[in-house]
Parts: C-alpha cells; sequence; structure tokens
C-alpha cells in the first residue's frame, strides 16, 4: 500500500490578524503547518492553539530571513504552499539595517528572498506560492523605479502601496518564469479587516483606519478564510496562476503597471539586484 505524505504549508505573518485566523482554519486539517511570526510569544501561542510547528524570523533582518530559509529547509522535504502573509503599514521612511526601507523590505524584499532560497524545495515540490496583496496597490501605488523602495517622497500609504504593488508584479514574475516547471503564484486582497493593521503608520491614514473606518471593517476571520481559500485551492480549478484576485473567483482590477511585461520584468531585476540574489533560467 501507498502512503501519501501530507502537505505541508509555510504560512508567514500567522502569529496575529489574518494569519492567525487562517492557521485556526487549517487547524486539524490533514495538512502539516508551519507558522512564521515575529513575535516569539504570540507566534508560539498561535502555533499551541493550532497544533502547528513554529519559526520566529524578524523580516526587518534579512538574516533572519536567510536562518528561517536554512531552518526550513532541514526541517522539510517538501512545501506544498508558501504562503507569503507578513507585513504592514508603517511610519518612515526607517532604513533597515540591510539598507532599505523597512516598508518595502517587510512586505517585498523578505518574501523575495525566502522564496529564492527556498526555490529549488518549491520546484521540486511543485508549489503553490500565495501572496497576501491589497486593493491599496492600485489606490496607493506609484512606483519610480530610480527609488524602488520608496526612500523619497515617503508617505505610509504610498510606501504600502509600492510594496503592495510589488507582490502582485513578482506574482506575475513567478508566472512568467515558472510556471511551466509546475509552480503556481496568486496573490489577493484580503478585504478590509479590522487588525491591528497601520497601527504603527503615524499617520492620517492611521487615524482614519482605526476611528472613522472602523465600523466598515470585517473581522479577522473573513480575510483568514480568503486566505485559506487560496492556501487550499488549486491552480488552475480555484484560481489561475499568475492573476491578483479582488475576491476570491473575481479577478480584480490593480494598478497599470501591473499589465506591463516591461515594469514587471524590471521591478524584478531591481529586486533581485537589491537583494544580490539570481534567478536560474
Amino acid at each position: 500500500m501507498t502512503h501519501t505524505a501530507p502537505q505541508t504549508i509555510v504560512l508567514t505573518g500567522g502569529s496575529d490578524g489574518i494569519g492567525a485566523a487562517a492557521a485556526r482554519l487549517l487547524a486539524g486539517g490533514p495538512a502539516r503547518l508551519i507558522i512564521v511570526g515575529r513575535s516569539p510569544a504570540k507566534t508560539a501561542a498561535v502555533a499551541a492553539a493550532t497544533h502547528a510547528e513554529h519559526i520566529v524570523a524578524d523580516y526587518r533582518s534579512l538574516d533572519d530571513v536567510r536562518s528561517l530559509a536554512a531552518t526550513l529547509h532541514s526541517r522539510c522535504e517538501r512545501i506544498d504552499v508558501l504562503a507569503h502573509n507578513a507585513g504592514g503599514m508603517f511610519a518612515g521612511p526607517v532604513r533597515t539595517g540591510d539598507g532599505f526601507e523597512r516598508t518595502f523590505q517587510v512586505n517585498h524584499l523578505a518574501p523575495v528572498l525566502l522564496t529564492r532560497l527556498l526555490l529549488p524545495l518549491l520546484l521540486e515540490s511543485r508549489a503553490r506560492i500565495v501572496s497576501t496583496a491589497s486593493v491599496g496597490a492600485r489606490l496607493f501605488g506609484d512606483i519610480d523605479f530610480g527609488d524602488l523602495d520608496t526612500q523619497r517622497g515617503f508617505t505610509p500609504s504610498r510606501a504600502y502601496g509600492n510594496a503592495k504593488l510589488a507582490n502582485i508584479l513578482f506574482t506575475k514574475g513567478l508566472h512568467a518564469r515558472y510556471a511551466e516547471h509546475g509552480l503556481a503564484a496568486v496573490a489577493f486582497h484580503p478585504g478590509m479587516i479590522a487588525t491591528n493593521f497601520a497601527a504603527d503608520a503615524g499617520s492620517t491614514f492611521q487615524r482614519l483606519y482605526h476611528g472613522t473606518l472602523t465600523r466598515f471593517l470585517r473581522a479577522p476571520e473573513h480575510g483568514g478564510a480568503r486566505l485559506g481559500y487560496f492556501i487550499q485551492g488549486s491552480p488552475g480549478t480555484d484560481w489561475t496562476s499568475g492573476a491578483y484576485y479582488r475576491s476570491p473567483g473575481r479577478i480584480g482590477r490593480s494598478h497599470r503597471l501591473a499589465s506591463d511585461p516591461t515594469a514587471i520584468d524590471t521591478h524584478w531585476s531591481q529586486s533581485a539586484e537589491m537583494l544580490g540574489i539570481s534567478w536560474p533560467a
């Protein structure tokens, strides 16, 4: 009798908000769940409640990302789903120890680096890469290719919009390069969710999000359900690889750059140069 190994799901940003809600949704299922979070206490608590494994990593340090990748390589024979959910809107501009603006590094560069370091395992597993993007990419995105991480002309909303647009461009780049090798990638908007999002932004948007807009926000379980849908879904059946979804089953309209192959390739190349990585053909 042949025994099929359970799928392995790696969920970043799993210690709070929609990540924790998605972890609770996935708990008790057949998949092996590994939660990644920045807070040791919160990450351990969610892992204990969901009977998941957990790893602590802070995306403000790319060395933490490298250590995370090494730990995953040592623990996992395969990774079936890599869910990039860590991120947020922050005050700034703040330059990390790696030399990049914090919002861009946490939301985009760190997930790109993790994907590259895990790429052989992801390709071997014919993995699905799910990225939590945002409608903010269209509303606030205004990429300057001479200032990719928005260190100049910074506002919390513009930096966040550019980083979320970067998530969509990266998804499209992954699909263009690796779909024929079995890798599938999708990005989605989780909805307007009542979490601690933008709590550290120190901006007009923060006051709006946690003030006037509060009555319009939905519970974290709503965003967690959307994240869970794409994690559990099958490319080609439940969602289309390379697409950005406004909601499950509904491909969304995003920033015009998301439909520009030159912009996608330029952003991909500049991100790789910033990280000092190369991608196999």
